[in-house]
């Protein structure tokens, strides 16, 4: 009987010290939000557009996607 209480416990401390090593292992998560409004990502583009860093189809294309994703 003593040999099943020790087989118990030490299944018991294994089983614990595997689940402590579970913990993830320091990984970090990061969780970002934007503030900006719609009106402040059309003037950036607009800005990017007049500054000659964006072409006339990538200027409407971008402004179609900003006035979609706040259309919802």
């Amino acid at each position: 009987m003593p040999t099943t209480v020790m087989r118990c416990c030490a299944i018991c401390v294994l089983l614990t010290l595997s689940l402590a090593a579970c913990g993830g292992g320091g990984a970090k998560t990061t969780v970002s939000a934007t503030s900006t409004t719609m009106g402040q990502e059309l003037m950036d583009l607009n800005a990017s557009y007049e500054q000659g860093l964006i072409s006339a189809q990538e200027y409407k294309r971008a402004k179609k996607d900003i006035l979609h994703k706040y259309d919802q």
